[in-house]
């Protein structure tokens, strides 16, 4: 049997996984020097209260998880006969996927029967949601997972990722954001444009002055680079921003019509820990990735 897995950046929370079939991975982050993992130490996420807890002043960190917590989550389904589909956010992103890579090579020798497939979704937060999404429908649907990888191969850079962030200290703290000045994070209203590109990195491509602007900035985007919008969910994802989002989908059903199949999610605590509150990001089907 086929066992899918994914891990709590891509914005998939229990009751998401559980229809696919999912299996989560719970990547952590830490306040006050005490590491939490999402639904593991909690069972639901509660959005407000943690981005709030950020406006305050807290400032989160995360951290790679271990060889051995991977090898609790993969093991008892080698020892079971299973074989494992593992479709994650990036590479690119992250050390964790070298304690990864460890966990499994020991694992295989002990299993050498078993198989061991990854999807890398070349994003994170809702680029990797819609591609998952997609993915756990193939499964659904009984595709192989040969038939799974093949799609991914020629799909994973045909869905693009264009968000704003608000409070740029959460990004330049963490680094992972090329092309991000300090200047700019200390302009009142500019609110920087950050993309995740085909290596599976995040960078700022631009900014904008206010959140209308923002909002249409990345409507634009969408319209420029979309490619078969309708036969695709569009996602969006919010720090806390129920505003903003209400705005963008306002801008989307005007654009396409009232039809268009929009999922709204918040940003998963471990991803927000880097983007900070009032964050706003759409996904889409594209013409490709820069």
């Amino acid at each position: 049997m086929l066992v899918l897995f994914t891990d709590t950046d891509t914005d998939f929370t229990p009751e998401l996984a559980k229809q696919y079939d999912y299996h989560l991975i719970s990547m952590p982050y830490s306040v006050d020097g005490k590491t939490i993992y999402p639904y593991e130490d909690f069972d639901v996420f509660e959005g407000k209260k943690f981005y709030n807890m950020l406006r305050s002043g807290v400032l989160p960190t995360t951290s790679a998880i271990s060889e051995s917590r991977y090898t609790e989550y993969f093991e008892p389904f080698f020892a079971n006969g299973d074989d494992i589909l593992y479709v994650h956010f990036s590479r690119a992103m992250s050390m964790t996927f070298g304690n990864m890579d460890a966990a499994v090579a020991k694992l295989l020798e002990k299993y050498p029967e078993r198989k061991f497939y990854t999807i890398d979704t070349k994003g994170i937060t809702i680029t990797s949601f819609i591609i998952i999404d997609e993915i756990g429908q193939m499964y659904k649907a009984g595709k192989s997972v040969e038939e799974m990888i093949s799609w991914a191969e020629k799909e994973v850079d045909h869905f693009s990722t264009y968000f704003y962030a608000n409070d740029l200290k959460f990004f330049k703290r963490s680094g992972r954001v090329s092309g991000i000045t300090a200047a700019m994070g200390t302009l009142i209203g500019v609110r920087p444009i950050i993309h995740i590109n085909k290596e599976g990195k995040m960078v700022s491509i631009g900014k904008e002055r206010g959140k209308k602007n923002a909002l249409n900035r990345l409507l634009q985007y969408t319209i420029d680079k979309g490619e078969d919008i309708k036969a695709h969910k569009v996602v969006i994802a919010h720090s806390d921003a129920d505003e903003d989002v209400a705005e963008l989908k306002a801008l989307l059903r005007a654009q396409y019509g009232d039809d268009l199949n929009i999922q709204v999610v918040i940003a998963n605590p471990t991803s927000g820990s880097h983007c900070g509150p009032d964050c706003v990001g759409i996904a889409f089907h594209s013409s490709g990735r820069e």
